[in-house]
């Protein structure tokens, strides 16, 4: 074959690819906007914006037992490394975190262990916040509960019921943990009755507070972590920026740590509403 022939046949081949492909993305284009192509389900129901659940945290972010969770050690940086890495010393329960069913039982599941179904979930807010603002030991109740499906109807499969006590206001002071001079903290929490009835009554997977305990302040017992995460479900503590969120619709989504054997790590978590 000639030179001129094999050229031309060369860029016949390439004019022909190129109409392949450029046929081959109109069609896929023409899919999504046609939506052969499903949309997931959270962003399906019209969620139009996302709102960050997480607080950033370091050495000075609040504990349960009042020591720093998190230490940072350099270990390159960038002028004499070209780039940045630090090792983490970290308590699991630290800043915005799950509590895995294995953190208050024998045998419960691991955090890597939790379904990713149970991650994705319609968010329930039950905003306790006038009332914690003249009782900080104020808790969740099953009366509260009733008011909230009263006006929001029932509470959906695989929901997280969140408290919103308005206590993430006070992470930047000792007014969070909120210690008496006897060393007891006053802060709300889920009563165990109200976790009960979700228990009992609902298909609820996971209830979060704006606090550091899913039990309030004072509890002596840890009556409301026994009896909800051995169940199998898990918790959210320290979740932030609730008040930005309607009662219901909005989407939680929990971007939990995968740690084997953990129970529990620090997450990100954000809404869609």
């Amino acid at each position: 074959m000639c030179d001129i022939c094999v050229m031309n046949a060369v860029k016949e081949k390439m004019l022909s690819r190129r109409s392949f492909f450029a046929a081959t993305a109109a069609t896929g284009a023409a899919a999504v906007l046609g939506g052969t192509i499903a949309a997931p389900p959270a962003m399906a129901a019209g969620h139009g914006a996302v709102e960050d659940l997480t607080h950033a945290y370091g050495p000075d972010f609040p504990t349960f037992f009042g020591v720093p969770g998190i230490e940072m050690e350099a270990k390159f940086n960038f002028d004499e490394h070209g780039f940045n890495l630090f090792n983490l010393s970290l308590n699991e329960h630290t800043g915005t975190h799950i509590d895995a069913p294995m953190h208050f039982s024998a045998d419960g599941a691991s955090v890597d262990e939790l379904p990713v179904s149970s991650l994705v979930a319609p968010l329930c807010v039950v905003d306790i916040a006038a009332r914690a603002e003249d009782d900080p030991d104020t808790q969740v109740t099953p009366e509260d509960l009733k008011a909230w499906i009263d006006a929001n109807g029932e509470i959906p499969e695989n929901a997280c019921v969140a408290m919103h006590s308005g206590w993430g206001a006070k992470v930047g002071g000792d007014g969070y943990r909120n210690a008496d001079g006897e060393g007891a903290m006053h802060f709300p929490g889920f009563h165990v009755d109200a976790a009960t009835m979700l228990i009992e009554e609902t298909a609820a997977q996971s209830i979060a507070v704006d606090t550091l305990s899913l039990d309030h302040g004072p509890s002596p017992d840890f009556a409301t972590h026994y009896a909800w995460l051995p169940s199998g479900r898990f918790g959210i503590e320290c979740i932030a920026n609730l008040d930005k969120l309607p009662a219901a619709g909005a989407t939680i989504v929990v971007g939990a740590p995968k740690h084997k054997g953990g129970s529990g790590g620090p997450a990100r978590i954000f809404a869609m509403t």
